[in-house]
């Protein structure tokens, strides 16, 4: 794999996580078609990691290993959600993976998740992996366990459907928000902005959950308002009501960079008008790649 230097047999798991995180959740995001999701799947894959590391004996390619548990996870994260195209059968193709110039490389990378949605996973998987990660064909087999003709198959094929899915118009409806939840957000946006900590206190629930995204999780009122706490102790941030990938969202924005696009996002669960669940991608700004979101 590139991109991270190779560790040695005997790696620091635990640093390999945190060096790859980014990059292994751009292939979960594409592969599940949701950068919400994508998380969820790679934070049920870095569990897997931590868990069978010890047991997994001498490991001659970390990052290989790592990304197959990854592939894995996506995997069943996509049956469990009935999603999976039916693989299909690796074709023995006598052909080269054909290079692309930089421009269509940049086209492919840019794709939006809901295109990849619509390859086949085995296309869709090895794709990713070439043209969004910059992974080998010998890396490709080693992920999805396949040949070098199918993982070439798959690729070439993946391409070419991609190329026809980009002159189709997009007639996605566009979401927005319902009033109830747009009047929500603006309180909680409204009292965020202001420093007013204490109005927002009076919005969270006796039991509310927060899950810092790759820092830490926080439950109970008294506990999570330490992490208001924090942020009144910073000034990087301005916060916007919107969506992401349909769901109601708060947009982070740079204050000194009010044309720029977000930096990362917030997410809130609300029960009986209060605010039950935050998730808040602070440290965890890689999710934002890919996302489709609007204000």
């Amino acid at each position: 794999m590139t991109g991270v230097p190779e560790p040695s047999a005997a790696f620091d798991i635990e640093r390999l996580l945190v060096a790859m995180r980014p990059r292994l959740h751009r292939y979960c995001a594409r592969m599940v078609g949701s950068v919400i999701d994508g998380e969820d799947v790679l934070q049920d894959a870095l569990i897997k990691a931590v868990e069978t590391h010890a047991a997994a004996g001498n490991i001659g390619n970390p990052e290989g290993w790592l990304f197959r548990i990854v592939h894995n996870t996506a995997l069943d994260f996509l049956r469990r959600r009935n999603r999976q195209e039916a693989l299909r059968g690796p074709a023995e193709l006598d052909m080269m993976a054909d290079q692309l110039d930089a421009v269509e490389s940049r086209q492919i990378a840019a794709t939006s998740l809901r295109t990849f949605m619509r390859l086949p996973v085995t296309q869709r998987s090895s794709v990713i992996l070439m043209d969004v990660l910059g992974c080998s064909l010998k890396e490709i087999c080693e992920v999805m366990d396949c040949s070098l003709p199918a993982a070439k198959a798959a690729l070439h094929r993946g391409r070419a459907q991609l190329r026809e899915i980009a002159d189709e118009p997009d007639d996605t409806p566009q979401q927005r928000l319902s009033d109830a939840d747009r009047e929500r957000l603006r309180a909680y946006v409204a009292h965020f902005n202001a420093r007013d900590f204490d109005a927002i206190r009076a919005m969270i629930s006796d039991d509310v959950r927060l899950d810092l995204v790759s820092r830490t999780h926080m439950r109970g009122k008294a506990e999570v308002f330490s992490y208001f706490g924090n942020y009144a102790k910073v000034s990087d941030w301005r916060l916007v009501p919107g969506l992401v990938e349909g769901h109601p969202a708060i947009l982070v924005f740079d204050p000194n960079a009010p044309d720029k696009e977000p930096k990362y996002f917030m997410l809130l669960g609300w029960s009986a008008g209060m605010v039950a669940t935050i998730r808040d991608f602070r440290y965890a700004a890689y999710a934002i790649d890919g996302a489709e979101y609007s204000v």
